[in-house]
């Protein structure tokens, strides 16, 4: 091989270990969107106190109330509670567990995540409550007050699924969903009893009805709405109202199997 043939070759290789040099340099730089600051959450659309309207009523159940069915709990002789199912609870005519919402009519308005969490309970190896409502990032502390271990199991269609255990005098779980979802069910897999239903929504305007069948939302702007009403087992149906500054209206409603 002669001199030049040497040199050429020589040149060659240290371009090529300079390429390689300049290419794992390139490769070693972060991403630039790895390092994005998340978008700020648009402000809360600003509304009016002096004119701020409410909606109530009372939810009933149109025939004879069903009998209240009874839970074995036998398998589990840590579970102590009333054993009575929540699936249908009528009292007096009046239906409880009725999740109430502004489902139509707030437009593009947005609002506060508020900053304190809800609380749902384990107690007597059932959820408390039964229905619950929360806005869309809120948080939601889950306690255990029983002396037996629970599995919270969430089994969402719009939100991410979780299922985490927690035993006895274990620190309350802390968790957040991040869509709208009406009637999400969570069970333990524990006690296959044990059922609950949380409900996500995009604003504060929201009840469950009590054992009085009652609900009232307040704080409204002045507006159209559709007012829908969702029961885990009838289902949901929904009401127009039109409510002008400071106004009061009442908004009943009735269901049946």
């Amino acid at each position: 091989m002669n001199r030049k043939t040497c040199l050429a070759m020589l040149a060659l290789s240290l371009l090529g270990l300079w390429l390689l040099v300049g290419c794992n340099k390139k490769e070693e730089q972060p991403a630039a969107t790895s390092e994005a600051t998340p978008a700020a959450a648009p402000a809360a659309t600003p509304i009016d106190p002096s004119t701020v309207a409410s909606v109530s009523g009372t939810v009933k159940f149109d025939g004879a109330a069903p009998k209240a069915s009874k839970i074995d709990m036998s398998q589990d002789a840590a579970c102590k509670g009333t054993n009575t199912a929540e699936t249908l609870v009528v009292n007096g005519g009046d239906l409880a567990n009725v999740f109430v919402y502004v489902k139509e009519g707030l437009g593009d308005r947005t609002f506060d995540v508020p900053k304190d969490a809800v609380t749902l309970d384990q107690k007597g190896c059932q959820y408390h409550p039964h229905v619950l409502g929360v806005m869309a990032g809120q948080n939601i502390e889950i306690k255990n007050d029983d002396m037996t271990t629970h599995n919270i199991h969430p089994t969402p269609a719009q939100n991410r699924e979780w299922n985490e255990s927690q035993p006895p005098q274990a620190a309350p779980l802390e968790k957040s969903f991040a869509r709208e979802e009406i009637m999400l069910p969570v069970k333990c897999n524990q006690h296959p009893w044990m059922k609950m239903y949380i409900n996500v929504v995009k604003s504060p305007f929201y009840a469950v009805t009590g054992p009085d069948g009652k609900y009232e939302i307040k704080g409204l702007p002045p507006g159209d709405y559709t007012i829908a009403f969702v029961q885990e087992k009838l289902g949901e149906q929904t009401q127009k109202v039109t409510l002008a500054a400071k106004d009061s209206k009442t908004v009943d409603a009735s269901f049946k199997q």
